[in-house]
């Protein structure tokens, strides 16, 4: 199960979150955890450049993509491997939705369209859809054409 999918800017805010079957008393916790997280290790990094951290028994990918952070947390059958292919989708749809990778004036300009792609691409915990084709049809907010 996809636990966790967190947006943050920077200076740690956080910009969208999604957590699944995470009680609300511990989503303080890995807010915290992952912006400590990525605040100590995205310094310098690459754009796009996937790092990888576990934590108890659940695994985390994490990047920048512009000027915003990403964070994935995951366990069971979601490991290094298959996170980092959800970390690719929701990337791949929020550069496609941006135009560009983001700043976060821009992150913040589109969080809309963005919030329906995650929902699209992840849904209660699972991957959804990967294809990009398939989640920019999706969100398009347009009523299905009868063929």
């Amino acid at each position: 199960m996809i636990l966790a999918v967190l947006f943050a800017n920077s200076d740690g805010n956080i910009l969208i979150e999604r957590f699944h079957g995470v009680p609300a008393e511990e989503r303080l916790h890995w807010r915290s955890f992952l912006v400590k997280l990525g605040s100590e290790n995205l310094k310098g990094s690459k754009n796009e450049e996937l790092h990888v951290a576990s934590h108890k028994s659940v695994s985390i990918v994490y990047t920048t993509i512009g000027d915003v952070c990403l964070y994935i947390v995951g366990k069971d059958e979601y490991d290094e491997l298959a996170l980092a292919e959800v970390i690719f989708a929701i990337t791949s749809a929020v550069k496609d939705v941006c135009g560009k990778p983001p700043t976060e004036r821009l992150f913040l300009d589109k969080y809309g369209r963005i919030c329906l792609c995650l929902d699209e691409i992840v849904w209660k915990g699972l991957l959804e859809n990967m294809e990009k084709d398939r989640v920019r049809r999706l969100i398009r907010l347009k009523p299905p054409v009868e063929p």
